[in-house]
C-alpha cells in the first residue's frame, strides 16, 4: 500500500482577504505527478485563494495580521499575505 504525498500550494495574496488578487505563488508536489516548478507559469494556478478553496484544496496556515510601522509599506523584501493550502490526492 502507497502511503499519501502532500501537494502544498503558497499563495501570496493583494490583501488579506481571501478574495483578494493572488499576486505570487509557489508549489510542491510530493506526489511526483506535478512538474510545474515555482516561477515555470506566467498566470498564477488560482486567481483568489477563495478560488483554491473551492477547488478542493483546505487552508492550513495564513500569515498573522501585524501592525506595520509607518515607511514599511515601501519595503519589498517580503509579501505580507502569505496563505498555504494543502491537498491529498487519492493515489
Amino acid at each position: 500500500m502507497t502511503q499519501p504525498r502532500q501537494r502544498v500550494l503558497v499563495l501570496y495574496l493583494a490583501d488579506s482577504a481571501l478574495d483578494s488578487k493572488v499576486v505570487a505563488w509557489s508549489r510542491y508536489d510530493g506526489t511526483g505527478h506535478d512538474e510545474a516548478m515555482a516561477g515555470d507559469q506566467d498566470s498564477p494556478p488560482y486567481a483568489t485563494g477563495l478560488a483554491a478553496l473551492r477547488d478542493g484544496w483546505r487552508l492550513f496556515q495564513a500569515s498573522t495580521l501585524a501592525q506595520h510601522v509607518s515607511g514599511d509599506e515601501l519595503r519589498t523584501g517580503y509579501l505580507k499575505y502569505e496563505f498555504w493550502f494543502e491537498q491529498w490526492p487519492a493515489q
